[in-house]
């Protein structure tokens, strides 16, 4: 997400201006889009949809709207019923950094059931996809992660003196009014809001600034509005990683093979700070031989990754043990590369900066309990460290005043968490649902990150979008969803 690996990978996912104040533009009188056939899906992804597309043109400065102009991807998948619903469900992808035109496609089918009378609308945030997209360029070969102030400044300035925009305008605030601005050129009075982890930040912005064209909301991994991302990543990832060796233990297969994983752990931690492996592996995405050295940071990094989805988190028990017990650490560098090098290329770090730095960062307290408490966890202070070294060399951008606020509502809100989720932990919805006043909160047991496509959520999320209510929901079914089973050996789980 910003310019130096490590911080980006502390966040999925650097301040040389003042923050500005969002200027709403008065809407003008627009000409319907034109659609056209097209597929949408990730550049590297073997999965597309068929849609239609269009784009519309915004000015990228609200308050200067003779001044340059961005064009908006739109994608829509129409409802299967002749028919349809007058409000259509709109996908917001996570990040900041992901475009919704490219998440979309690995969730679809989660949402099969809300397409047969809903229209599915897809808008790339700007800044993302195809709505200009803020990349930055890749850090040299073998690059210190965690360089010099100089050498954080000079990351930051060479993304920024590419960018195609201006980064002040490419935040939350601004992207809301975008989204608006596709609503009201498309005819809908309302919209159904998905989001999906920092999408559920930008659900929330909407819901707040644009409440009479709101008719529902799901939130997928709750990034409440008042909270700063950041000093909560290495803490969230740490309990997460207690709950996923507990699981081990309470296992009888699992705690046979691994009975102590917290120590295996401990033990590579010790290791590895003091002597990075050397390790020969073939690149699981290329099959190229190559050579890399694994450092503590990137281990942790790692295993913080592979405890976003029970189906990978299933796995860390007999990695880390197979790293600690035969120093065989190719299994676990593999696995690290290839979920690092999928992240990498789907998420625009420009944009992604531009976010946080205005958003997170500036509301960060870097009080010495705080710090302390960092430093007790595997992940450590040194990407929240970094994080806030690299935004003192980005701009902040348009941010409205009460940014910062809970959101109050009393409109429809479901809000789904899953129990081990390590960076949107089930608190997170229990503090955004405080000024929720018609909503619900569910956590699914043993999941991780993003848990709408589990068991019978997506009946469940079908049903709330299309009675625009929390009322009478069955919801007992999510209790018996289970976590993918732990891996004993590389043959596969237990039966």
């Amino acid at each position: 997400m910003l310019t130096r690996k490590s911080a980006r990978l502390c966040l999925l996912g650097l301040a040389a201006l003042t923050s500005l104040t969002t200027v709403r533009e008065t809407p003008a009188a627009v000409t319907a889009p034109v659609f056209s056939d097209c597929q949408i899906g990730g550049g590297d992804s073997p999965v597309h949809l068929q849609a239609r597309c269009t784009s519309l043109t915004v000015a990228e400065d609200r308050a200067h709207p003779e001044e340059r102009k961005i064009h908006l991807r739109v994608a829509l998948l129409k409802a299967r019923a002749s028919e349809a619903s007058p409000d259509p469900l709109v996908f917001i992808a996570g990040g900041p950094g992901q475009a919704s035109t490219e998440a979309f496609v690995q969730e679809a089918e989660a949402f099969d059931r809300i397409r047969g009378t809903h229209d599915i609308l897809l808008v790339d945030q700007r800044g993302t996809g195809g709505s200009n997209r803020l990349d930055c360029p890749a850090p040299p070969p073998g690059e210190d992660a965690n360089g010099s102030d100089a050498d954080i400044a000079k990351a930051a300035a060479d993304c920024l003196k590419q960018l195609p925009g201006d980064p002040r305008f490419y935040t939350t605030s601004v992207a809301v009014e975008d989204l608006d601005a596709v609503r009201a050129a498309l005819g809908y009075t309302a919209l159904d809001l998905y989001g999906i982890s920092y999408g559920t930040r930008v659900a929330l912005q909407y819901l707040r600034e644009f409440p009479a064209h709101t008719r529902s909301v799901v939130l997928d991994g709750v990034v409440p509005a008042d909270l700063a991302l950041g000093p909560g990543v290495s803490l969230d990832a740490q309990r997460a990683l207690g709950l996923i060796f507990h699981r081990c233990g309470e296992d009888a297969a699992c705690r046979q093979a691994f009975p102590n994983p917290d120590m295996d752990f401990a033990r590579l931690e010790t290791e590895l700070k003091v002597h990075p492996a050397s390790v020969t592996l073939r690149d699981p995405l290329t099959g190229a031989p190559r050579t890399e050295t694994l450092t503590w940071d990137k281990l942790a990094g790692a295993v913080r990754l592979m405890s976003y989805q029970s189906e990978t988190s299933s796995l860390l028990p007999l990695l880390i043990h197979q790293a600690a017990t035969q120093h065989d650490y190719a299994p676990l560098m593999g696995t690290a590369l290839m979920y690092t090098g999928e992240i990498e290329s789907s998420f625009a770090e420009g944009m992604g900066s531009a976010v946080v730095c205005t958003e997170d960062v500036p509301f960060i307290s870097d009080g010495a309990a705080e710090v302390q408490a960092l430093h007790d966890t595997y992940l450590g202070s040194v990407s929240m460290e970094l994080l806030v070294k690299s935004c003192r060399f980005w701009p902040k951008g348009v941010i409205t005043s009460d940014f910062k606020r809970p959101v109050k509502s009393d409109k429809p809100v479901l809000l789904l968490s899953g129990e081990d989720d390590p960076v949107t932990p089930p608190a997170n919805a229990a503090r955004a649902a405080r000024t929720l006043s018609d909503s619900l909160s569910l956590v699914v047991p043993g999941q991780g990150h993003g848990n709408v496509y589990r068991g019978c959520v997506p009946k469940i999320v079908a049903d709330f979008i299309d009675a625009a209510s929390v009322k009478g929901l069955d919801t007992a079914c999510v209790k018996k969803i289970k976590p993918f089973p732990f891996f004993v050996n590389f043959s596969g789980p237990t039966p």
